[in-house]
């Protein structure tokens, strides 16, 4: 079989530079339903008789999708960092291989970080929300305070890729950086980066400021519930570019409610896209609809490279960014 004639459903539209990279290399199939996500129904559906697919986290790759696919499926090339929206044991007992797309938007989202990290202690989105409400204002000494980020202490909750990226960026504000990751890094990287690994509740009672980078896994769902926001600064503030799980929504509007933090600047959601209701009523929380990587950069970087994966991976290639190894075969 020719590379061209195998079949590969792509269940969202990526950036023109990714879509002429698949043109020839393929039969597509490409979702072009409305901007949510592929139904469920259609998604098995289309699926059946694919070489591969090509899909978003929006997408449950588990048991129930690749038998729908078929035994010829080859590889499930996912458009994104994290892929706990795939069943990788599954996928591997098949034969199935595993992409994701890590390093390309590492940048973008610790610059994202930042901007939340910023939004909140300044209270910029509270500030632009004021003015736009057309309320009558005159400026005075004690008007919408924030909180000084120099000499602050930063606390990265996961040290991976993007965890590293928002701890250099820390250097320009003079801040102590300290981090708690199962994995402690190398000391040379510890000082390069400046920063001092620490417990999880030392990183929870002395950080003025959260940034939260751990993967989505059953030991980190709902890390940040109502037992780590009392062990919190009352000053301090959360922020979450990670995967919405990992923080327990409805215990974190009641800490914002009842002041037990200061702040939150959210970028994923645990029922994304839905979100908690609470939150939506709060002057002091920032909410974004996961703009992580929403650069154009990055997204055509990412695009590009689920698309090299995908294309490695129907022609018995070794996709550069494999998660299983073991399904080679």
């Amino acid at each position: 079989m020719t590379e061209s004639s195998m079949s590969v459903l792509v269940t969202r539209a990526l950036v023109p530079e990714a879509m002429q990279a698949l043109d020839g290399g393929c039969e597509v199939d490409l979702y072009e339903g409305p901007p949510e996500a592929i139904p469920r129904e259609e998604l098995l559906r289309r699926a059946a008789g694919k070489d591969g697919l090509l899909t978003l986290l929006t997408e449950r790759v588990d048991a129930e999708l690749l038998d729908a696919a078929g035994p010829q499926l080859k590889i499930v090339a996912n458009h994104a960092v994290g892929f706990d929206n795939v069943d990788v044991p599954a996928c591997t007992s098949r034969g199935v291989l595993v992409t994701n797309t890590p390093d390309v938007l590492t940048e973008a989202t610790a610059d994202l970080a930042w901007s939340l990290i910023l939004a909140c202690v300044r209270r910029v989105a509270e500030g632009d929300r004021f003015l736009r409400s057309r309320r009558p204002w005159i400026w005075g000494p004690s008007m919408m305070l924030g909180y000084d980020m120099y000499g602050k202490t930063l606390g990265v909750a996961g040290c991976g890729r993007i965890g590293q990226a928002v701890a250099r960026r820390a250097t320009g504000f003079g801040m102590r950086v300290i981090y708690h990751d199962p994995v402690r890094l190398p000391e040379a990287v510890e000082r390069e980066l400046n920063v001092e690994w620490c417990p999880f509740e030392t990183l929870l009672a002395e950080s003025d400021i959260i940034s939260v980078h751990t993967p989505l896994l059953p030991q980190t769902r709902h890390l940040f519930g109502a037992d780590a926001f009392r062990q919190m600064k009352p000053t301090a503030v959360l922020v979450n570019t990670a995967r919405g799980p990992i923080v327990d929504e409805p215990a974190l509007a009641e800490a914002l409610r009842t002041g037990e933090i200061f702040a939150a600047g959210l970028d994923v959601y645990e029922r994304e896209p839905q979100i908690e209701e609470a939150l939506l009523d709060l002057d002091n929380v920032t909410l974004l609809p996961h703009l992580g990587s929403a650069t154009i950069e990055t997204r055509t970087a990412m695009g590009l490279l689920a698309v090299e994966n995908l294309l490695a991976g129907i022609t018995n290639k070794r996709p550069r960014t494999l998660v299983n190894p073991d399904a080679l075969r």
